[in-house]
């Protein structure tokens, strides 16, 4: 299997390089509106945003602030594949502007703004990130009446366009090997998911700004190989370090990335590094999980066909995880591309 990834520069909102009904899958995770750290980003992309946060208009500057992730929703929506899935990591946001201190829901107005949009809304996943911060509350101390909770959790938007997707009879063979196992479905398909979060801080001569938003692989790992099938071609449209361009050579699917900050760039071509030893790693590490678990179990009858273990179900029993093989970098002034090799 062979797979070409690539990561345009300077594009977050112009996708128009991208033909209608042409991705199968979306996982990102934009800029937080009325986060702090990302107001530089929301404030170049609209001069009025910058004024109304230097006016202390929270509710305004909140709702420009999604405008400008409405267009980027729209073209989204237009390059996805009828029947296909729209994942999209949010949080939402606590602040004081002027006197007036309040929530911002993020991920209420995102999920009205894509239904609006008529895509299917599906349940939610809640991102629990266990921490051993002492300070789960923020107020007044020990006095009642003056402290509100800390938000401990992020959420994953899961979103459907209508319609059925359709496979050929080879493409059913690649669905098939495809699958997951029993054991991680239950895990995966719950709603609330216990990841601890993935701090980054950047702070070297290549960055532009100190972020430190990255989510974590084992969150993306999880949503591509629930929502996708080896070979697809998986967007993000706020590609930032690079986590979705890595776990998707990882998995054998194809990735098209945006980022508007091209001081990102080095750090994203970073992220492809040691993929080979990683992916090897990542795949014994699924395989030994399950071997484990198998063992906790009683009158299997099914075996896998590839690597010849009990498995529970007889949709497990095509299961095979493609090898990278072969993995080649190319530059260009206005995106990078990665050609990837596979083995099964």
């Amino acid at each position: 299997m062979y797979l070409k990834n690539k990561v345009f520069y300077k594009s977050a909102v112009d996708m128009s390089k991208l033909k209608d009904n042409s991705v199968d899958l979306i996982i990102t995770s934009p800029p937080y509106p009325m986060v702090k750290m990302w107001d530089d980003v929301f404030c170049e992309a609209s001069s009025l945003i910058k004024e109304y946060l230097f006016a202390e208009n929270g509710a305004a500057s909140y709702k420009l602030m999604h405008k400008v992730l409405e267009n980027i929703w729209s073209e989204c929506i237009r390059v996805l594949k009828p029947g296909s899935f729209f994942c999209i990591n949010i949080g939402d946001a606590a602040r004081k502007v002027g006197d007036g201190f309040c929530l911002y829901p993020n991920h209420a107005t995102i999920t009205e703004s894509l239904s609006n949009k008529n895509l299917i809304v599906l349940p939610m996943i809640h991102w629990f990130k266990p921490t051993n911060a002492p300070n789960k509350f923020m107020g007044s101390g020990m006095l009642p009446a003056g402290a509100y909770v800390k938000m401990e959790h992020e959420y994953i938007l899961v979103f459907k366009k209508p319609g059925k997707r359709s496979f050929t009879e080879e493409e059913k063979t690649i669905r098939r090997r495809s699958a997951f196992f029993w054991e991680e479905r239950n895990l995966w398909f719950s709603d609330v998911w216990s990841i601890k979060g993935k701090k980054q801080k950047i702070k070297d001569q290549t960055a532009a700004r100190e972020r430190s938003a990255a989510f974590p692989e084992e969150l993306v790992n999880r949503l591509i190989n629930m929502f996708s099938v080896q070979g697809d071609t998986v967007l993000d449209p706020f590609i930032g370090t690079g986590t979705t361009l890595k776990t998707c050579i990882q998995n054998g699917r194809a990735c098209i990335g945006f980022e508007i900050d091209e001081s990102m760039r080095p750090l994203i071509s970073k992220s492809t590094n040691n993929l080979f030893e990683n992916s090897k790693l990542y795949n014994d590490k699924r395989l030994k999980a399950h071997e484990s678990f198998i063992k906790t179990r009683e009158n299997v009858k099914y075996i896998n066909e590839n690597y010849g273990f009990p498995v529970v179900t007889r949709q497990e029993r095509y299961i095979i995880f493609p090898e990278l093989s072969e993995l080649n970098s190319e530059s260009q002034n206005e995106n990078d591309s990665f050609f990837a090799e596979y083995k099964f």
